[in-house]
Parts: C-alpha cells; sequence; structure tokens
C-alpha cells in the first residue's frame, strides 16, 4: 500500500563521461526509460576530447532531470565523487555511460530497499558477448535472493564488486563516509567492500545492468604494465585491510580465496614475455597477500593454483613454460589418479615441468574438479 500511494524515492544518479561520443545517447535512453521514473542525473564530462560534453549538454536541454558538470580529466573515481557533491535523492547509483540499463532496474533496486529497509541493493549484471548478452555463472551463483543480509550470511557477496549494480540509501552512503578511490585503476572494489561489511543489503536474482565491455578497454598491454599491477595490488590490499578490521575470521578466509584471488589468472597468463620489474611485482604481491600459504588453497582452477605456487617460489621459466603448453590445449589439463591413494592431480609433462619438485598440494585436485 505504501508503494502504490506513497511518493516515490529520489534517485540520483551518477554519469561519469570520457570519451563516449558513441555510447552516451544509449546509455541515456536507458536511463529515460526506467519504470521508476522519479531520478536526477547528473553528467560528469571527464574532460572529453570529443563531442561527448556537447551531447551531454544537449540532453541536459531536452530533460530538465539532467544536468552536467564539466571538469578536467582526473578519471573515474574522482569523476564519480564530483558526480556525488551535484546530485540530490534519497538514494543512489552509479551508471558508467558506455552501458545501459533495462527498463526496470531502477524499479527492482528501489523496491527491494523499500520493503526491506536494507542500506543498499545489488542485482545481477549481463554482458555482451559478440551480439549476445550473457550472465556471467558467477554472478547468477552470487545473487541468490536475499533481503536484509550481512555479510556473514554470504560473504562471497564480496565478489560483486562493480559499482554500477547498486543503489545505496544516501544516509548510508554520507554517514559511512564513502568514496571512490582517486588516481588509481580497479576503484571499485575498496568501495563495494566497505558497503558490504558496514551494511544491511539486499541481494536480487534480477538482472539490473547491461554491461558493454569495449574493444580496447581492457587490453593486455595495459594489464602487463607495472602501474596496471600495482593498482591492482594496491586495491586488493586496501580490500584487505577493511575485511581484516571486520574481524571475521570466517569472511576474511573466503574473501581471500574466493574473491582476492578470483581475477590473477589473467596476470597469471601475461607471465610469458613480462619484463623483470613486472615479474617482481608480481610475486611480491603474491607473497605478501598470500603468505607461505601460497595460492595453493585458492579457488583458482587447479593449474593456475599450480602457476601460482611457482610464482611464490621465484620459478619464472617454468611458470612461462605452463602457461605456454596451456595455450596450446584444446580442452583441461590431463589429470592422473594414485593408484596407491586414489587421489587425483594434474599430469603435467616433464617437458614442461619436472613434478618431482613440486609440492603435491599445488598439483592435488578437489573432488569437485575430478
Amino acid at each position: 500500500m505504501r508503494r502504490l500511494f506513497g511518493r516515490a524515492p529520489l534517485l540520483g544518479v551518477v554519469i561519469p563521461a570520457w570519451g563516449v561520443e558513441d555510447y552516451l545517447d544509449d546509455c541515456v535512453r536507458s536511463l529515460l526509460a526506467q519504470t521508476h521514473r522519479r531520478w536526477e542525473a547528473v553528467i560528469v564530462d571527464d574532460g572529453s576530447s570529443d563531442r561527448t560534453g556537447e551531447i551531454a549538454d544537449e540532453w541536459a536541454r531536452r530533460d530538465t532531470r539532467i544536468t552536467v558538470v564539466h571538469s578536467v580529466n582526473g578519471g573515474l573515481g574522482a569523476a564519480r565523487n564530483l558526480g556525488v557533491q551535484h546530485v540530490r535523492g534519497d538514494h543512489l547509483a552509479f551508471l558508467d555511460s558506455d552501458d545501459v540499463l533495462p527498463p526496470t532496474a531502477y524499479a527492482d533496486l528501489v523496491g527491494a530497499l523499500a520493503d526491506s529497509g536494507s542500506d543498499f541493493a545489488t542485482g545481477s549484471i549481463v554482458r555482451w558477448e559478440g551480439d549476445q548478452l550473457v550472465e556471467p555463472p558467477w554472478m547468477r551463483r552470487l545473487h541468490r535472493p536475499l533481503r536484509g543480509a550481512r555479510i556473514e550470511d554470504r560473504p562471497e557477496i564480496l565478489g560483486d564488486v562493480f559499482a554500477w549494480n547498486k543503489v545505496w540509501r544516501r544516509s548510508f552512503w554520507d554517514e559511512a563516509g564513502l568514496t571512490w578511490p582517486e588516481g588509481t585503476r580497479y576503484e571499485d572494489q575498496p568501495t563495494t567492500t566497505r558497503s558490504f561489511l558496514d551494511a544491511t543489503f539486499d541481494v536480487l536474482d534480477e538482472v539490473v545492468y547491461h554491461w558493454r565491455i569495449r574493444p580496447g578497454s581492457i587490453t593486455q598491454t595495459r594489464a602487463s604494465s607495472v602501474q596496471d599491477l600495482a593498482d591492482r595490488w594496491e586495491t586488493k590490499r586496501t580490500s584487505l585491510a577493511s575485511v581484516r578490521a571486520h574481524g571475521s575470521v570466517e569472511v576474511e578466509q573466503v574473501f581471500v580465496d574466493r574473491v582476492l584471488a578470483g581475477d590473477l589468472w589473467r596476470y597469471l597468463l601475461l607471465v610469458p614475455g613480462c619484463t623483470p620489474e613486472w615479474w617482481r611485482l608480481l610475486r611480491s604481491g603474491v607473497l605478501e597477500l598470500w603468505g607461505t600459504r601460497t595460492l595453493v588453497g585458492s579457488g583458482l582452477p587447479p593449474v593456475h593454483r599450480l602457476a601460482g605456487w611457482l610464482v611464490a617460489e621465484d620459478r619464472r621459466a617454468e611458470v612461462t613454460s605452463l602457461m605456454e603448453w596451456v595455450a596450446t590445449l584444446d580442452g583441461p589439463v590431463p589429470r592422473v589418479q594414485d593408484v596407491a591413494t586414489g587421489a587425483w592431480r594434474l599430469s603435467i609433462p616433464h617437458t614442461v615441468l619436472d613434478e618431482t619438485t613440486v609440492a603435491p598440494e599445488a598439483l592435488a585436485l578437489r573432488d569437485h574438479e575430478v
């Protein structure tokens, strides 16, 4: 009854925009098509050199709910923080300017908060893969419905690191002192981590976001740069510090094993051809965050757990051989069963790696991996 006759909450939407002249129209149209009609948006033109600023100004002339702030280029985190200063609302959302929203996205998220009283809500996403929209299996797994949850109810939700599939109560955002890190890449994770740790939250299985991964937006060239890897480690370091300060051993274990290690396989693939400086930084980060336990206990796929163990042991040549060999396979890495114990492990050709020099746990398979 409250939602039928009461006034809908005002949602403030922050849209950082840089170099998106080919995408901004679609983004704004998806906002205009929302079934939740009571919103205001600020587009932050982050020093674009193309027509992004002009397009944003045109939308502001066409719809009074949209305003534009033009700023010097400061990066995504700075643009989002600037937008927060200029947008009003009972609730707060962030929309990247090259993505689009399904029509009921904000109605679903705002409606969940109205029913639950939680501090923020998060929904699932789909991403463009060619001409198709695909929901990543891990997102589907994380977004089994929950209402009024705390992080102890589902610690693995910390793997939902995105800024743009969520709606926060503005009062919670301000009281928690939340901001986005500035001057670094991968700025979503520290802030979403703090949100999950400090808040009550709703988890929706509805898809609330269409994520466009633009060609060249995440490239091997960028990922193989020392600065990119340094930013990645800083993001992980900051997020882990927040988890440890929270004080739950269970949450920390899930975070380190399942979340913190989750994207590291991308970097292991880059070891062939990496510079000595990049290798040293990779190894130092693995040792800092996983210590003597290495990545053997993590949720990485088996061959990447092995590669992580080799990184910790400073065996660069063998990581290179392993990753190059894996790239030639048409299917999974071969498995073999120990006749005496019945245990299963990876089977690596001797020309790639001398298994007798590897700790058994680094080759071992778990029951669900056989």
